[in-house]
């Protein structure tokens, strides 16, 4: 059996995953990162994107996380999400609706919308769909 590494989710609402995984994929600011059993102290921003957590080579978790803190100490990892959600739990429709309407606002030129806001919006929506459809294919 390999190492493992003990892993929380939690988003800003309540604690989304906790348990042991062999290793933890993770959307940081500055791109992706493999954190296993016994990984050097990390402290880090997370964009957002998809965590993985691996549980063996049978089985792994997907997670939608909209951005937080990633914390990795050698034998625990604390990803702090603003929002978590379980790939399973996406709303699809809410997912599609969001992009949908962030598309618009950004093909707005009125000038009446703020586009840094409907360029994340977008990006959330977008995200939370590609890990949807991940989970969809791998499960």
């Amino acid at each position: 059996m390999a190492m493992t590494i003990h892993v929380d989710i939690v988003s800003a609402e309540q604690e989304i995953y906790s348990g042991l995984a062999e290793m933890v994929i993770a959307p940081a600011s500055e791109g992706d990162v493999g954190i296993a059993a016994r990984h050097a102290p990390l402290l880090t921003r997370l964009r957002p994107g998809e965590v993985q957590v691996k549980i063996d080579d049978k089985e792994t978790l997907p997670f939608y996380v909209s951005g937080g803190i990633l914390e990795v100490q050698p034998h625990l990892v604390t990803v702090l999400a603003d929002k978590a959600v379980r790939a399973k739990d996406i709303d699809e429709a809410a997912a599609k609706e969001a992009k949908q309407r962030a598309e618009e606002m950004l093909a707005d030129t009125s000038g009446k919308y703020d586009l840094a806001r409907a360029q994340a919006e977008l990006l959330e929506a977008v995200v939370q769909l590609q890990t949807l459809e991940r989970w969809r294919k791998h499960r």
